[in-house]
């Protein structure tokens, strides 16, 4: 029963991991993270291959073996982070406008404190 259930999900995180590569509100990472994770449990085959995919295998494996982000990934979220806040700041109105600089500042503070590779 969790089998099908797992490989489902997946699918389903690869799915919105190719989304996220397009849409900027949608992150890729952390959804082929979670894909590896659901394939581990279902079908090792394609886990493996997510593990040997050229861009996203070493992301996947630096998280897995020691909750690591890779440098150029805090340097990138940061300013792409201050862009939505500043963007937020001048675009939305009262109390809005400081949702985006609540979130990236909370998101930042986290990432900012696991190990770099």
């Amino acid at each position: 029963m969790k089998t099908p259930v797992y490989r489902g999900l997946g699918i389903l995180c690869v799915v919105l991991g190719v989304i996220g590569a397009v849409l900027p509100l949608l992150p890729t990472t952390p959804f082929l993270i979670l894909a590896a994770y659901f394939f581990a449990r279902s079908h090792p085959e394609w886990e493996a291959r997510l593990l040997a995919h050229p861009s996203a295998g070493p992301a996947i494996r630096a998280w897995r073996d020691h909750g690591a982000i890779p440098l150029v990934a805090k340097r990138l979220a940061t300013v792409l982070m201050a862009i939505s806040a500043i963007g937020g700041w001048l675009g939305l109105p009262e109390p809005w406008c400081y949702v985006p600089l609540v979130v990236a500042v909370t998101v930042l503070s986290w990432m900012w404190t696991r190990p770099s590779v």
